[in-house]
């Protein structure tokens, strides 16, 4: 199970990018490719021809030396289909053929690479070992028909070799007492010639690669939140364009993700996602309902830009409002909170287990009514105090240093920290500001409680307003 739910993530890892909305060929942005991940050859890397030829994670492991481990490298190796018909007894290349109402385009395709290595002892590992990544080139080619079955043209989709190394090195280091493994994993591309631009690079380059890491017998350690006898061994572990993480199961610690993208411990492809639209760094609601809106010559284009394109046009147009709604996404607490912001009132949950996002917290905060206790004073609404701005203090809020206001709220967010929301006293349009909700707001340890009537104060304010009105009407 650990495996399956670390493999969906990883598919989405690898396709990150890989087309993007309005997904046609001719769009600027999926002219210029590729994604993350990117291990170009090393003789044109420093030219800035390619991008850098390798990856590189360490992990931490505990276990004995029997405890086994297997890596799964996994990226995306470019397919160039170029279209091609029949002229004058051979085959002509063409950027489109059209056949009925069906049109292809010749475009960069991409296919998914995995090779798996090991199991592997970690004792076996101390010394290092150095295994080849090679992929080798193919030719495919497809016949195009007419209608009437008449062969007109062909698809040819051609890849060009791929060849590089994997690096793979245990080392025993000590950990607060008690003995861990660093596993240590490079991923190198070892094209052996130079290429002269920028589109011959991308053709022997590895797209999108990463590792998936699993062990029997062991168990891998958090490098986000690892132990505390294991913090300074993760904080040693180096990482260079990868960056691991636990995955699968939330709980098991089995398997490794080491991922080109930063992700967190456990990461999940979300339930509600109806597949995959390539961009996850848009909301897949908004994104489908931008494919919805495209117009028939639109979607004809896309479908014809790419298979995968093609499939999410369909999915799209197919989608039910039920589908439709569940993208609409789901409250989910990240972790449980033990203690809920009360704003030091009475007015706290009755469950001190409920989290954030629950209505019943909502409805036991009153910001007009909460209160803070600031020097020993209480302040809440109607309160006057006199601002002394300095937790990331700007320009201007340096001009309100030294001067009254007068509360308007006490607000606390989900990380339980207090906002104090204000107008100023010599604000002749104070109670305009509170009438419709434009307030300053500081820290309560930049309030300085003053001992004035609340409502006498609030009386004069009220009569400066009212002589600023009168002026401004003469």
């Amino acid at each position: 199970m650990s495996v399956d739910v670390a493999r969906a993530v990883a598919d989405a890892v690898l396709w990150e990018g890989y087309l993007l909305y309005p997904y046609r060929a001719d769009s600027a942005k999926n002219q210029i490719r590729w994604q993350f991940g990117v291990l170009g050859p090393p003789q044109v890397a420093r030219s800035g021809i390619a991008e850098d030829p390798s990856v590189h994670c360490e992990c931490l492991l505990r276990g004995t030396d029997d405890t086994t481990v297997q890596l799964t490298v996994r990226f995306l190796q470019l397919v160039r289909r170029q279209l091609e018909v029949l002229a004058g007894g051979g085959y002509a290349p063409v950027d489109s053929v059209t056949t009925g109402d069906v049109t292809l385009l010749s475009f960069d395709e991409a296919t998914a690479c995995e090779l798996s290595y090991g199991p592997f002892a970690l004792a076996d590992l101390r010394t290092g070992r150095t295994l080849p990544v090679v992929i080798p080139a193919s030719v495919d080619v497809q016949d195009i028909q007419d209608s009437d079955g008449t062969v007109i043209g062909r698809t040819v989709r051609s890849r060009h070799a791929l060849i590089g190394v994997l690096q793979i090195k245990s080392d025993v280091t000590a950990s607060g007492g008690s003995e861990t493994t660093r596993l240590s994993c490079t991923v190198s591309n070892a094209h052996p010639d130079r290429v002269a631009d920028r589109d011959a690079a991308t053709v022997v380059s590895m797209l999108g690669t990463h590792l998936l890491l699993q062990t029997v017998g062991g168990a891998f350690v958090s490098l986000l939140e690892p132990p505390p006898a294991d913090e300074a061994a993760a904080k040693d572990c180096r990482q260079s364009r990868c960056w691991p993480v636990l995955a699968g199961a939330p709980g098991e610690t089995d398997v490794m993700l080491a991922s080109p993208i930063i992700l967190y411990d456990y990461p999940a492809v979300a339930p509600e996602s109806a597949g995959a639209l390539f961009d996850s760094t848009e909301i897949d609601e908004i994104l489908t309902l931008r494919v919805m809106t495209l117009t028939d010559d639109e979607k004809a284009a896309a479908r014809a830009t790419d298979p995968a394109a093609a499939a999410i046009i369909d999915r799209c147009d197919a989608m039910t409002p039920q589908t439709l709604a569940r993208l609409h996404g789901a409250l989910r607490s990240p972790h449980a909170f033990d203690d809920i912001p009360t704003c030091g009132t009475p007015n706290a949950p009755g469950d001190p287990d409920a989290p954030w996002w629950d209505p019943g917290v909502d409805a036991s905060v009153s910001p007009t009514t909460d209160a803070v206790m600031i020097a020993g004073a209480r302040v809440a609404k109607g309160s006057l105090v006199r601002l002394r701005p300095s937790r990331r203090a700007d320009a201007q809020d340096l001009f309100y240093d030294g001067q009254q206001a007068r509360v308007t709220s006490v607000y606390s967010d989900v990380d339980d920290n207090i906002h104090v929301a204000v107008v100023l006293t010599d604000d002749p349009a104070a109670d305009l500001h509170e009438w419709y909700g434009r307030f300053l707001y500081f820290a309560p340890d930049e309030l300085q409680p003053l001992d004035l009537e609340p409502a006498d104060t609030h009386s004069t304010l009220r009569n400066r307003a009212d002589n600023y009105s009168r002026e401004n009407r003469s």
